[in-house]
């Protein structure tokens, strides 16, 4: 397989008005710098005619390249059939409704040349709609960056660009797009962000919205768990057995300390004791639940343990990711 310098992979969803211009701002930003470069167009199962537009480019320049999905599959299956087909020493992800600005490709291959394993888009001046894009986007960005420690000013823009070695280190499936510079950072790889231009759309719909606000949550609980626990998750289900149990237990011996106490202050120790009823208080409910709560997290946190273990040792996977090798063999 010919190795070029740059592979460009853009998914595309019924985006057919757009096509055709923006191939042609990839040409003239890319038409005075010295570097080989393939356009690879996925098509997610498009209803329009984006995969017949996509052929004819083919057809026009061989540098487009054309993959079409049997259904509508998201953007991260996109991202990850790209990845695979892509040749390019440096592979560069957008959007094909043309608000990504091809011109910003020659700044971001130089930045990455700067010795950086990933360069990350920041789209300083946004044109979308405040209420339903920018601001749940600006809160999002503002929460995942304090929770999983990569301070990035923006995660939802698709305009970014890798070294090939670190697509190749990326597992994608789910909608795990949203959080590849999580997934970057736990691999050890460098990164860097750079203001890009970003423009209103002008043709197509947007395919976004504020409904997915739930799956991003749900997502980056997976993350920052795959961040944080994936080669030890008996930390984390045995810190809440243990939590859990501790506390259904102190509040049993609570309650029988009540019973017994009743017994002491009572002239017959035996009546007193009896007579003191914990059975219906909500309290030993509790207890008892947080008791078997606390059995089912240690027993979770066993299998995932073993899980990990087979996941690791059956296919003779590593826990580490290594950057380079001086000597040796």
């Amino acid at each position: 397989m010919t190795e070029l310098d740059l592979s460009i992979v853009v998914p595309v969803y019924n985006e057919e008005d757009n096509l055709e211009m923006l191939l042609a701002e990839i040409t003239a930003a890319l038409k005075e710098e010295p570097i080989s470069y393939e356009v690879i167009f996925i098509d997610d199962g498009s209803s329009d005619q984006s995969f017949a537009i996509t052929e004819q480019l083919h057809q026009a320049d061989n540098r487009v390249i054309g993959i079409q999905f049997r259904r509508n599959h998201g953007q991260t299956a996109a991202f990850a059939a790209g990845f695979e087909q892509a040749r390019g020493r440096y592979i560069l992800t957008m959007d094909a409704d043309r608000q990504n600005d091809p011109a910003d490709i020659p700044a971001m291959i130089k930045k990455l040349e700067e010795g950086y394993d990933v360069v990350n888009g920041w789209r300083e001046n946004r044109q979308d709609a405040f209420l339903m894009r920018k601001l749940p986007s600006f809160i999002a960005n503002r929460l995942i960056a304090r929770l999983s420690d990569v301070p990035l000013r923006d995660r939802g823009c698709s305009l970014r660009i890798f070294r090939a070695e670190v697509t190749n280190e990326l597992k994608l499936y789910g909608e795990l797009h949203r959080f590849i510079p999580e997934m970057v950072n736990f691999a050890g790889f460098s990164m860097a962000e750079v203001p890009v231009n970003h423009r209103p759309r002008v043709a197509g719909t947007s395919k976004y919205g504020i409904s997915r606000t739930f799956r991003v949550i749900v997502d980056l609980l997976t993350v920052l768990f795959l961040r944080k626990y994936s080669d030890r998750p008996m930390h984390l289900f045995g810190m809440l057995g243990t939590s859990f149990g501790g506390l259904g237990t102190l509040l049993g011996i609570y309650l029988v300390w009540l019973k017994i106490w009743a017994g002491i202050q009572d002239n017959d120790f035996w009546d007193g004791f009896r007579e003191f009823q914990i059975g219906e208080r909500p309290l030993l409910l509790l207890a008892v639940l947080l008791v078997i709560l606390g059995v089912q997290f240690l027993v979770m946190g066993l299998i995932a343990e073993l899980m990990v273990r087979t996941y690791y040792e059956s296919q003779n996977k590593t826990v580490y990711y290594i950057r380079q090798i001086v000597g040796g063999n």
